[in-house]
């Protein structure tokens, strides 16, 4: 009889090297977009050195500004952060005060 390794991860995020939820997509996101931009100006007839320098610096960059953010604000909280920046901080009203009540007369029945 064959012997299965049970996942017993249902439930938590996924996580890879340390990186949590939508840190991962970002990581992705970015190392992908870096390959194709740098594979474009190859193309093009970029100097091939300078490809390299930039993909090297890019992929260092992204690498080093997402584990900054998942250390920053974890597994949630750039969520968090995006919504805050979405959440008006006072809300202004320019109307009269009378004009919010609504006072209701019965008609007139006869």
């Amino acid at each position: 009889m064959s012997n299965y390794n049970i996942n017993k991860g249902i439930g938590k995020t996924v996580e890879f090297k340390g990186l949590k939820a939508q840190y991962l997509l970002l990581f992705a996101g970015g190392l992908l977009g870096t390959l194709i931009l740098v594979m474009l100006l190859y193309v093009i007839g970029v100097n091939s050195y300078i490809c390299l320098l930039l993909l090297t610096g890019g992929a260092s960059l992204i690498v080093w500004q997402t584990f900054s953010l998942n250390r920053r604000y974890g597994e949630h909280g750039l969520m968090k952060v995006g919504a805050r920046k979405r959440h008006p901080r006072y809300i202004i009203c320019r109307k009269a005060v009378h004009r919010y009540l609504k006072f209701t007369t019965k008609p007139d029945v006869r």
